[in-house]
């Protein structure tokens, strides 16, 4: 059954391959610029978009921006590695070889964008009063306070140069095509990467107001409150790119499916407070459901872990309260390869998962109290480990229950 819910997942996984994606879009359409063109890749997918689109063998200048894990050699790109989740020089560097590119754009000239999720974080570009070091802080506090992807993007986008469209307006008059790879539940285009090649998701005032609810506003940097709290400029109308999706979790969902044969699909996105994610699970009967989404996790301890590792702990705890017998996995996943500030991608449970934690001298409900679930999983040998896959579209499960 392991095995089963492993195949199942990668399945979902290669069905999200950026390199195919770009692939097609560019057959379909090919690129044709009367002046120069700039191949923009930045994302955990960029490796990939990127090769992908220098292979048609265009004459363009290339610019890579992507997470440590997945850097490596492009043909023909600058290749520029940075962190992920938090924003750190690596990235500030891209950001502003990247501005300096797009400065010298004019009329005729072209970039090709090839954004995927983790774009945010990798090419920070706070603006002028804002350090690096502030941008990041405000990072960890929306990461901690259980803000969806949404919320996170309203303040990053208000924080940025390059964010919610300023990508844009910093290459005009030159155009701008997009090819997305979805990592955001309802594929809004604003929120992958932070939108920078359409309009933001808000204003600074919805912002404020959005810090306030969740009691961060006073722990951020004095610089972010000042900036926020200062009228936002007048600006002419935004440039129109022109965007196109080309993956996304339900077409990975759906290639699970495929690969799991008879098996049902949960009817929405697995989203919200990983404590409700584990409810729905449980509800769901015999035989195979597969889900996609993105949850969250409200950090109060001190541990290690991350939203799909969380997650599948609280279905281990649910499980065996619930009474249920040992014939059951339950897999959840990120399909990058990375769940939070660690290595492993999520975790695989099943109905043994819990002894071997105590067994292990470990109680699991401590654990997850401490939002601990990482090492909770490591000594159940329950890590779900794969690497960086060169691709982001959000989450997957798989329930497996006889």
């Amino acid at each position: 059954m392991r095995e089963a819910a492993l195949r199942i997942f990668r399945a979902g996984v290669a069905a999200a391959d950026p390199y195919q994606a770009v692939d097609k879009a560019l057959r379909a359409n090919p690129v044709t610029a009367s002046g120069k063109l700039l191949v923009l890749a930045v994302g955990k997918a960029a490796m990939r978009m990127a090769q992908a689109a220098v292979a048609h063998d265009f004459d363009a200048e290339a610019i890579v921006i992507t997470n440590y894990e997945n850097a490596q050699g492009v043909d023909y790109a600058m290749v520029f590695a940075a962190g992920h989740p938090v924003p750190d020089e690596g990235g500030a560097k891209a950001a502003l070889y990247v501005i300096t590119k797009l400065q010298a754009l004019g009329q005729g000239d072209q970039v090709l964008a090839l954004i995927s999720g983790g774009g945010s974080a990798l090419m920070p570009a706070p603006p002028e009063g804002i350090s690096l070091q502030d941008k990041a802080e405000v990072n960890r506090l929306l990461l901690s306070c259980g803000a969806d992807i949404g919320e996170m993007n309203l303040v990053r986008q208000q924080i940025s140069t390059l964010k919610g469209g300023g990508l844009l307006r910093i290459a005009a008059p030159a155009k701008v095509r997009a090819l997305i790879l979805s990592d955001v539940v309802g594929d809004d285009l604003r929120l992958i990467a932070s939108g920078p090649t359409v309009a933001p998701v808000g204003t600074r005032e919805q912002a404020v107001e959005m810090l306030k609810s969740y009691a961060v506003w006073e722990d951020l940097p004095a610089s972010v409150q000042a900036h926020l709290s200062t009228p936002a400029p007048d600006l002419s109308p935004l440039p129109q790119a022109e965007n196109q999706l080309v993956g996304s979790n339900p077409i990975s969902v759906a290639a699970m499916k495929q690969a799991a044969g008879v098996a049902a699909v949960y009817p929405e996105p697995l989203t919200g407070d990983v404590a409700q994610a584990a409810e729905i699970i449980l509800k769901s009967g015999t035989g195979t459901t597969l889900f996609g989404g993105e949850t969250t996790v409200k950090l109060t301890g001190t541990g290690l872990g991350g939203r799909n590792q969380e997650l599948a702990l609280r279905v281990a705890l649910l499980a065996e309260q619930q009474g249920w017998g040992g014939d059951w996995v339950f897999l959840s996943g990120g399909t990058d390869g990375r769940d939070g500030p660690c290595d492993a991608a999520g975790g695989i449970v099943d109905g043994g998962t819990l002894k071997r934690m105590r067994d292990a001298g470990i109680s699991p409900k401590d654990m997850l109290a401490n939002n601990d679930s990482y090492h909770a999983l490591q000594a159940a040998g329950d890590l779900l480990i794969t690497g960086a896959t060169g691709t982001n579209v959000a989450d997957l499960q798989v329930l497996i229950r006889r």
